[in-house]
């Protein structure tokens, strides 16, 4: 079956770094559109970034500049490098794997941006 694991949430300062990976099980990897999304307490899960088999990188306005995603497909991982971390990035981070009309979703890992 397919399976989505995230790992590497955890509390960090305002300005410090965290390193999200998602380890993908039971697809064709590389062919498959990748996602990292996020959801915060009483708010809706909205898109963080995306990652293509081919084509572009996308990024919501408010990690641009900050956050870096990337796959590895020998590896069948994805990850979202997060630099200079807010308060407001604080939320549930979830993996997506996504292909036509299929779709599936990651546990979450949880990233709390405190002082």
């Amino acid at each position: 079956q397919v399976q989505l694991v995230e790992s590497g949430g955890g509390l960090v300062q305002p300005g410090g770094s965290l390193r999200l990976s998602c380890a993908a099980s039971g697809i064709i990897f590389r062919i498959w559109n990748m996602g990292w999304y996020r959801q915060a307490p009483g708010q809706q899960r909205e898109l963080v970034a995306t990652i293509p088999d081919t084509g572009t990188i996308d990024y919501a306005d408010s990690v641009k500049g900050r956050f870096i995603i990337s796959r590895d497909n020998a590896k069948n991982m994805v990850y979202l490098q997060m630099n200079s971390l807010k308060p407001e990035d604080t939320a549930v981070y979830y993996c997506k794997a996504t292909l036509s009309i299929h779709a599936f979703w990651g546990q979450g890992t949880q990233v709390t941006v405190s002082s």
